[in-house]
């Protein structure tokens, strides 16, 4: 028998931990006869999320938890998930029920029947998400697969199950602000997804705002790729042999009809492009100076605040 390791990051769920805990444990206790271990990590909610997991933790053991010092964010409070986790395959899905524990044996069945698989993951069937999100998504994978070169075809979600070994190794790699799935990804390229039901929200709405997206998107970009600088760059050498052929055009119109430029116009929009050009050439460098400088601190991914976690 294997033991499985069931992280969730918690945030503002209240309502949904105890529905959980018990179709967690149907699911492992009735369907798929294994041990299993449940760690709830809270993302430091505003509202009873730790009373309740505390409340878990009283009645049984099996549930872990821990709680952080402050909001550090999905992946780090998943991270932290992991490193308390002991089983031989670790799950992580989101605390709001739009992962159903019943999809869990899909999963298993897949990495005990393929030994040359790592990591499956979810991939729903219909997703729930509002519009903006599941675009998002959408264009979130697109660079992804370009970036990372990975599977255009493999779907990155937060519903997947690891060996122990990819989670370990994960975990030896010290990011100031992990992207599991990215992680995941840069360690093994034997990740397959399994079709898996997504169900609405019961509770609450989505902490993934647009702006949110955009922040990851931006994030993954100028982390995992020089795009934009190699995008500023072929600018910077079109504009370069524009200019030498506009001096020539010139120079060979003065040479043979004694003609001048005029075009005040022109010579204002052109400083004011390249201007523009120069400060967002800038702006990128500056971010990417960001992330190393971030990198270079060697700030702690998450900060514990408490925790219970002994058998």
């Amino acid at each position: 028998m294997s033991l499985y390791s069931i992280v969730v990051p918690v945030y503002n769920s209240e309502h949904t931990l105890e529905e959980l805990y018990q179709r967690l444990k149907d699911t492992f206790e009735n369907v798929m006869h294994e041990p299993f271990e449940l760690i709830l990590v809270d993302d430091s909610s505003r509202d009873n999320s730790f009373a309740v997991m505390e409340k878990l933790r009283s009645q049984d053991r099996r549930v872990k938890i821990a709680q952080m010092a402050k909001n550090f964010g999905q992946p780090a409070a998943v991270l932290c998930g992991c490193e308390i986790s002991k089983g031989d395959f670790v799950v992580t899905m989101d605390d709001d029920l739009q992962h159903p524990p019943e999809e869990i044996p899909k999963m298993a069945k897949v990495l005990q029947e393929q030994p040359e698989v790592d990591c499956v993951m979810g991939r729903y069937e219909n997703r729930k998400h509002n519009a903006i999100r599941r675009l998002g998504t959408w264009v979130q994978m697109k660079f992804t697969s370009s970036m990372l070169k990975k599977d255009p075809n493999l779907e990155l979600t937060s519903f997947r199950m690891m060996r122990r070994f990819l989670v370990d190794t994960m975990l030896s790699t010290h990011t100031h602000l992990p992207q599991i799935g990215n992680l995941l990804v840069e360690t093994s390229n034997r990740i397959v997804n399994v079709p898996v039901r997504h169900d609405a929200r019961k509770f609450g709405h989505s902490n993934y705002t647009f702006m949110h997206l955009v922040r990851d998107l931006l994030y993954d970009i100028t982390t995992n790729s020089i795009f934009p600088l190699i995008v500023v760059r072929n600018i910077g050498i079109v504009s370069f042999v524009i200019s030498i052929l506009l001096a020539l055009w010139y120079l060979i119109n003065y040479i043979a009809f004694g003609s001048t430029v005029e075009g005040f116009t022109t010579l204002v929009l052109l400083t004011l492009a390249y201007n523009g050009l120069i400060l967002l050439a800038i702006g990128i460098v500056g971010e990417y100076l960001m992330h190393t400088l971030d990198e270079a601190k060697k700030m702690p991914t998450y900060v514990v605040r408490r925790k219970d976690v002994e058998d």
